[in-house]
């Protein structure tokens, strides 16, 4: 009894979400257990493609779990979470080509200052027999 008044209490797009949820939820299941079954009907016939079928079975059973969530997620009117990881990889990556960058144009810049500082020499040659200096 206390179970179903709080069901009761809850707005109309959660029950909604609620069902279908648990539509999601029952049909990843059914295709995940018709898959294993195919699986394990492969493995007796050989047992290399119940290894490779057992692999894709569970990534594609991984795969429907995320997207029944996701879309459990977006029927609640919640929004997808930040991927955080891969902001701050960004982040670094962007901070470590902006350092080589910076130290690649330091070290072009001297050697470019390096070249133009040629340095002239006024010399006074007080008595010059070719007659330079005047």
């Amino acid at each position: 009894m206390f179970g179903t008044t709080l069901l009761d209490r809850r707005s109309k797009p959660e029950r909604i979400a609620d069902q279908a949820w648990q539509h999601l939820v029952s049909s990843v299941s059914s295709a995940g257990d018709s898959v294993r079954d195919t699986a394990r009907s492969a493995r007796r016939g050989g047992s290399g493609l119940a290894d490779d079928a057992t692999d894709l079975v569970g990534t594609a059973a991984e795969e429907a779990r995320r997207r029944a969530t996701l879309a459990f997620d977006a029927l609640a009117g919640r929004r997808p979470a930040l991927p955080w990881t891969l902001l701050i990889s960004a982040a670094l990556v962007g901070a470590a080509l902006g350092w080589a960058a910076g130290t690649a144009a330091r070290a072009a810049g001297s050697r470019g200052r390096d070249a133009d500082e040629i340095e002239f020499v006024d010399v006074d040659r007080p008595n010059s027999p070719v007659g330079l200096d005047g």
